[in-house]
């Protein structure tokens, strides 16, 4: 095989935030991969949007990116116990594409966040989201990143060894589920 290609879909649009950070970390202890960040930057999901104009062009690059991608990382932060709408927007929008690119492909699902759970209930809806995609989420190790602000340095690495072990192990296991 040749260099896998993971992507990643944080569900903040934010630059700097953790969840990003952690997708990046996750990418690092990946590798070797050529890691694509996907763009949740979407149009609010609208029927008569779809209707009217067919599926946004930011819609179907995500959709072919998931469909062209050999393993995917997903984090998410917790917005008032659950994932964000980013996120849950982009699902619904790509589940209106030809096809299912989500169908039996490889997925790693993390959190952060700003509370002592790190995101595990937003964690635990998400997953329930992408059951009728059929994708393989990997169980575990869970990654919930507490006091997500605190837990990376200013080159965005993960400070915590237990934090970075634990994501290893999963990056292993992506790998693994892939072949490779």
């Amino acid at each position: 095989m040749s260099e896998p290609i993971l992507l990643g879909l944080s569900g903040s649009l934010r630059q700097s935030a953790t969840n990003r950070k952690l997708l990046r970390e996750a990418a690092r202890l990946f590798d070797p991969a050529s890691f694509v960040e996907a763009d949740l930057n979407l149009p609010l999901y609208d029927g008569d949007l779809e209707e009217g104009e067919g599926i946004p062009t930011g819609v179907q690059t995500l959709s072919d990116q998931i469909g062209q991608a050999d393993a995917i990382i997903v984090s998410t932060p917790e917005y008032n116990k659950g994932p964000s709408g980013v996120l849950k927007n982009a699902l619904d929008w790509v589940s209106r594409t030809q096809g299912n690119p989500w169908a039996n492909k490889p997925v790693a699902v993390m959190s952060a966040a700003a509370g002592r759970a790190g995101g595990e209930r937003a964690q635990m809806i998400l997953r329930a989201y992408m059951v009728p995609f059929q994708p393989r989420i990997l169980q575990g190790p869970e990654i919930h990143l507490a006091n997500s602000s605190n837990e990376f340095d200013e080159q965005g690495k993960l400070t915590s060894e237990r934090y970075e072990k634990m994501l290893h192990t999963l990056m292993q296991k992506l790998r693994a589920e892939i072949g490779i």
